[in-house]
Formats: structure tokens, sequence, C-alpha cells
């Protein structure tokens, strides 16, 4: 989950949703890869953060009893294999994004835990076999995964309340063409820019479902689970101007 902090109290957007929130900037950008590919790669990025754990122990709550953002987590291998296994059933084109995605996530790990290891040279193995039989240059993979990191990146600014104010630019990651990307908003609640301007449409509109809890602490998890589907849902709306 993504948890902000807000006035009434937790506005909580599921990592799902994030995802799929990426994906539509991601088809904002003009194609650049055959159908198929570019099909997959927007299923790589609404799914790539799919087949989440279910809740056990003080998964969805920290110490104090709050709503646990995401980045309290520690990795999960069982969640990360899961992907992996639920990705080949799309193909070896999808695998290999969801792939190069955990190993730019995780690599970081490598030398902590054996198991860890095993699994990261698992994804450089597979990574080498799937370009060679689809016969695709590293480069070119690594273009097409830069851009799903890229829209990655930028859905987590919009969904973690990451804009800055008094119309200050924040660089999102460089893009698929090598340039260095900024967003800002210059006026409060007024249209994001994104700089330089990457996306077909001189403006379009992107949007993402947010839970809002107005109870603050939870004795445990299955309180903040049926809290959370009792909750209301509001519907978050940036609209993007060239």
């Amino acid at each position: 989950m993504i948890v902000n902090y807000v006035p009434t109290g937790w506005q909580i957007i599921y990592q799902q949703a994030h995802a799929l929130l990426a994906a539509q900037l991601l088809h904002q950008w003009p194609p650049f890869l055959p159908l198929d590919q570019w099909v997959g790669l927007l299923a790589a990025a609404a799914q790539h953060d799919d087949e989440q754990a279910d809740w056990t122990g003080h998964y969805g709550l920290t110490p104090a009893g709050a709503p646990a953002n995401f980045t309290m987590k520690e990795f999960s291998l069982e969640q990360a294999t899961r992907l992996m296994h639920a990705a080949r059933f799309q193909g070896r084109w999808r695998s290999l994004l969801t792939s190069l995605h955990l190993s730019t996530l995780y690599e970081s790990l490598r030398g902590q835990q054996a198991e860890i290891d095993a699994f990261l040279d698992e994804q450089q193995t597979s990574q080498q076999r799937w370009r060679r039989e689809l016969k695709i240059k590293k480069a070119d993979a690594d273009q097409a995964y830069t851009l799903l990191h890229w829209c990655d990146r930028l859905s987590l600014i919009l969904c973690r309340r990451e804009l800055p104010e008094m119309g200050r630019a924040l660089e999102i990651y460089h893009g698929p063409d090598g340039r260095r990307y900024e967003v800002l908003r210059p006026r409060e609640d007024g249209p994001v820019q994104v700089q330089p301007w990457p996306f077909a449409e001189a403006q379009f509109t992107v949007s993402v479902e947010a839970t809002m809890l107005h109870q603050l602490q939870f004795r445990d998890d299955a309180e903040l689970a049926r809290a959370l589907r009792e909750a209301p849902i509001e519907t978050l709306r940036w609209e993007l101007h060239k």
C-alpha cells in the first residue's frame, strides 16, 4: 500500500492501482515498438506490482498501529517469485520486462542471503536466454524497460503526493531516449507539466482510486482490513498539459 497522511486521516492507494496509473502514463507515449511488444510493455507496467502476499503478523501495520507504507516492507522473495511465475503465462517478452524490473529493484540486496542471490542469478540467466530466443538486442530491451521504470517513477510521484511546492521541478528519471525529464506543477491544484514533453497528446487526464480511512490507529491487521473494505473510495485525477 501507498499510505499518505491527510487532514482527514489516511489516504491509501494500493500498489496494483499505482501500477495501473503507470500504464496510463505509458499509454500516452508515442509507440516505438511493434504492436505485440508495445502491448506486452503495457501489460508489464500494469501488473508489475501484482501477486502481493496476504497480510500476516504486522504486515499491514506499523508498531504504532498505523497503516504501513510499502517502503516499510522488507523484500518478499515469495512475492517476487510468484510475480515471475504469473508473467510467464503471458510470454517471454512480458517475462523479460518483469525480470528486468525485479533486477533493478533488488540487485542491491545481493550478498545478504543465499536464496536472494540465487533468485537474482536466475533473473540474469533468464534474461539472457529470453533475449536470445526472441532475437532482441540488450540495448532494445533496456530501452523498453527504461520507459516502464520512468512511468513507474512518475506514477509514484503522483500517488505519494511528491509534487514540489511553488512550481519547483523534480527529476523523474531519464527516459528511453536518454534525456532527463522533470515534473512540476506551476500552480497549486493546476495542471501538471513534464519537461521536455514526451507524450503524443498535448493534454490528457490520468486517475487512480484511493481508499480514505478516518481512523488513525488499528489494533491488528483484521481491524485494518475490515476498515479498508468499508471505507469510502475517491478517484484522484491529474491533468497533464504540455
